[in-house]
């Protein structure tokens, strides 16, 4: 009685060792890292880590190490100095086809990195790097959507036969047409486009005010909120930085977390950029419904454009920057309706005029008198190319007028996708690596008291038998970073607090089974038996209690946000880890010391 099977020891050994393995990277610290990764986002070749090395050693800059992780260089310095320095350099030399990023890399040996083991990853309250906190621009949201809702319907009116006026007031869409008799077979067709719109008379008796209803407007907001969400992530991810956190706070406002990063100004810009592009034909005769003068750079005349859009910026699905006859060139590939569009104006206006037109919008805040902050959106529309049509292409084509830094930073975030409405930033935080220091330390402290006082009480109160349920404890902690490492579960001060949690959860679990089997003993029960009855009869109790548990910490994952599902991760993972060592665990040693021997009594 009670004996396993030799397979079945080697198992929970083979899950223990692999669990050390998995956790030894966390024994290893941080070291300053300059990293750099691919403009596309393609993986660099180990040529690219030689020819980084040769530059920095040029300048007599040598990393202590340097090695690709991931399909991005990483070299790291021991002085932030010499990281400065570095970082500084790299950003010059190679700007035109990588991002470069200052942070935070594991000090791992290299026999560690060769096994692609990592250490968990930390988040920012642990690690240092930056927060951000950016507001949407709702009302501009809603007013691209009037904007397109304009275009189309002067397309789809135009195409019936119907003469029409089409312009945006507010928050309506006025629809102006030749005579009362055409007002049903406008509206008709204007709800045939979108039959959630709000279709109204206008007052004359030859027009119509289309609104969005309240369910369109939120939807709007949705959409725009998580476009914007995957427009920063894919920023982020091209510049390079490792682990960011970007997600949803509220109505209408985002955060941005960028763990180990240490410079944030090149982050400031990019990630509120709104910077786009839009071609629209020029208007030659100057008698074109609703063409407009747009400004030029210096050095471009003003222009007449039309109003039809033939492509613009959410219609790009790549961009890089290069130069085309010694200037500075974005090169643009459109998506399949941007390239229709593109072949179909083409073919039409051969050796007639098209513009480019950069468009960026910012926010500017002014002080008043009574202490308010008062913030006014500035949009910015100029024409930076207008060149003549001499053939025809389709998805593929270039533009020039801009400076080599604008457009290396134009196309990032072209190819990164727009950003469906405007963000400006509410808050910024820079939390330095010393801060982070100080709260591993603090929070492994507690920790380390929490485990010891664990560990005297069961030892004192359970003589062997609490041996074994340390045992079993010191387990439990390295299955959890190893599982945290393994699935590179981002770890926070509130996760801290879900394992010093999961400590005395861990331990609950042998002191139900402990008990037990003091019971069947006092009941003149074997000592064999009694061990048996005391894991089988507590098995049940342990099973409830943790599942219970653990379907709260599920709740609080889906449920919570940041600090929350940080809780939650390592509580979950606790509660998976401290079933296994509790019960599988803590019954294998049993079972090697005392099992199938005749004894007279046990040490619990």
């Amino acid at each position: 009685m009670n004996r396993y099977p030799l397979w079945l020891n080697v198992l929970v050994l083979g899950i223990l060792m692999l669990g050390l393995l998995l956790a030894l990277p966390n024994i290893y610290g941080s070291i300053n890292a300059v990293q750099l990764a691919e403009i596309d986002g393609k993986p660099f070749a180990e040529e690219r880590v030689e020819r980084v090395v040769q530059v920095l050693e040029s300048s007599d800059l040598t990393p202590d190490a340097a090695y690709l992780q991931d399909g991005r260089v990483v070299v790291t310095f021991t002085e932030v100095e010499d990281q400065t320095a570095a970082g500084e350099l790299l950003r010059n030399r190679f700007a035109s086809d990588s991002n470069v990023a200052i942070t935070l890399a594991p000090d791992l040996p290299a026999w560690v990195r060769n096994m692609g083991l990592s250490p968990m990853s930390l988040g920012l309250d642990l690690r240092g790097g930056v927060y951000f906190l950016l507001e949407v621009d709702m009302d501009t949201a809603i007013e691209s959507r009037l904007q397109t809702y304009e275009q189309d319907f002067s397309e789809v009116l135009l195409d019936a036969g119907l003469r029409r006026q089409v312009r945006v007031d507010g928050t309506v869409v006025t629809v102006r047409l030749q005579s009362a008799a055409d007002m049903e077979t406008a509206r008709d067709i204007i709800n045939d486009a979108d039959s959630q719109l709000i279709i109204l008379d206008g007052a004359d008796g030859r027009s119509l005010r289309v609104m969005m209803s309240d369910i369109q407007i939120r939807e709007r907001q949705d959409f725009a909120i998580e476009q914007n969400i995957t427009t920063l992530r894919s920023r982020v991810d091209q510049l390079g930085v490792a682990e960011p956190l970007v997600q949803r706070q509220g109505v209408n406002r985002i955060v941005v977390q960028l763990p180990g990063v240490q410079d944030p100004n090149q982050l400031n810009e990019l990630l509120t950029a709104t910077a786009t592009l839009e071609f629209r034909m020029v208007d030659t005769a100057g008698d074109s419904p609703g063409s407009r003068l747009y400004r030029g750079r210096p050095g471009i005349a003003s222009q007449q454009l039309k109003r039809e859009v033939v492509a613009s910026g959410d219609q790009i699905v790549d961009a890089s920057s290069g130069f085309s006859e010694g200037q500075p060139a974005v090169f643009i590939k459109l998506d399949a309706v941007g390239g229709a569009s593109m072949l179909k104006n083409t073919q039409a206006n051969l050796n007639k005029p098209m513009a480019t037109v950069f468009i960026e919008t910012r926010r500017e805040s002014t002080v008043l008198s009574d202490g308010t902050v008062e913030h006014r959106t500035i949009k910015t529309e100029e024409i930076i190319n207008v060149a003549t049509i001499r053939g025809v292409f389709k998805n593929n084509f270039q533009t020039t007028g801009l400076t080599p830094i604008e457009a290396h930073d134009l196309a990032l975030l072209l190819r990164a996708g727009a950003l469906a409405a405007p963000v400006y930033k509410v808050e910024e935080r820079t939390i330095g690596p010393t801060t982070g220091k100080q709260n591993i330390e603090r929070g492994f402290n507690a920790v380390k008291i929490g485990f010891l006082a664990v560990v005297v009480f069961m030892a004192f109160y359970y003589r062997g038998f609490g041996m074994i349920a340390n045992l079993a404890l010191f387990s439990n902690l390295v299955f959890i970073v190893a599982l945290l490492s393994l699935l590179q579960a981002s770890l926070t001060l509130p996760g801290i607090a879900g394992i010093v949690l999961t400590v005395g959860m861990a331990v609950d679990a042998n002191v139900l089974i402990f008990e037990r089997i003091r019971e069947e003993l006092a009941a003149g029960n074997a000592i064999q038996a009694s061990i048996n009855s005391g894991y089988e009869k507590a098995l049940s109790s342990i099973v409830d209690a943790n599942i219970t548990t653990l379907i709260a910490a599920i709740v609080l994952f889906a449920f919570g946000t940041g600090p929350v599902k940080g809780f939650a991760i390592t509580l979950s993972l606790g509660i998976i880890t401290s079933l296994f060592t509790a019960i599988v665990g803590t019954r294998t040693v049993v079972n090697l010391v005392f099992g199938g021997r005749k004894l007279k009594s046990l040490p619990i």
